[in-house]
C-alpha cells in the first residue's frame, strides 16, 4: 500500500452513495430479481414444496444433532443417508428447482456487479461468491492467477 491514502471528500461520497443506491434500484428492477421474487412466491404457495421443505427442515435438525458427534454417533450413516434423500427430494420440486435457478441467476448478477466495481479499485480485491467454481480459480476471487506472485493469491 501507498504511504498516501486516497481519501475522499464529503462531495465524492456522496456521489459514491448515490451512484450506489442508484446500483440497489436497477438491481432490484432486473429481469434477474423479478424472476427470483416470482418464483419465491410461488414456491412459499405450493404446498408440496412447503411439505418437502419442512420435512427436510425436521431431518435438518436431526441432522446437525447428530453432526455434533460426528462419524462417533450411531445413527451418523442412516441420519446422513436420509437428510440427502430429504435435500433431492425437496430440489425436485417443480417450484424449488424454478426458485433455486432464479436465485442462483440473481446471485450470478450480483456477483458480477461485485466483481466489476471490486476490479475498478484493485485486481486484487476479493469478491465472495456462492459459486465455488470461482473460489477454485484462484485467491484473487477473478480467476486469480494461483502463482503467489504479486497478486498475492496462491495455488491450492
Amino acid at each position: 500500500m501507498s504511504s498516501r491514502m486516497m481519501t475522499l471528500s464529503p462531495l465524492d461520497f456522496q456521489e459514491v452513495m448515490e451512484r450506489a443506491y442508484r446500483i440497489g434500484e436497477l438491481l432490484t428492477g432486473s429481469e434477474e430479481m423479478k424472476r427470483y421474487l416470482e418464483s419465491r412466491r410461488r414456491m412459499e404457495q405450493d404446498p408440496e414444496a412447503e411439505a418437502k421443505i419442512a420435512s427436510f427442515n425436521r431431518m435438518k435438525e436431526v441432522y446437525e444433532e447428530v453432526q455434533r458427534f460426528g462419524k462417533y454417533h450411531p445413527d451418523y450413516n442412516k441420519v446422513t443417508r436420509e437428510i440427502r434423500q430429504k435435500k433431492r427430494e425437496m430440489e425436485q420440486v417443480a417450484s424449488v428447482a424454478a426458485f433455486k435457478k432464479a436465485e442462483d441467476e440473481l446471485d450470478e448478477l450480483l456477483y458480477r456487479v461485485s466483481r466489476t466495481i471490486a476490479d475498478a479499485v484493485s485486481k486484487s480485491i476479493k469478491v465472495p461468491s456462492n459459486n465455488p467454481l470461482y473460489e477454485m480459480m484462484g485467491g484473487c476471487g477473478s480467476g486469480g492467477c494461483g502463482t503467489g506472485s504479486s497478486c498475492g493469491c496462491s495455488a491450492k
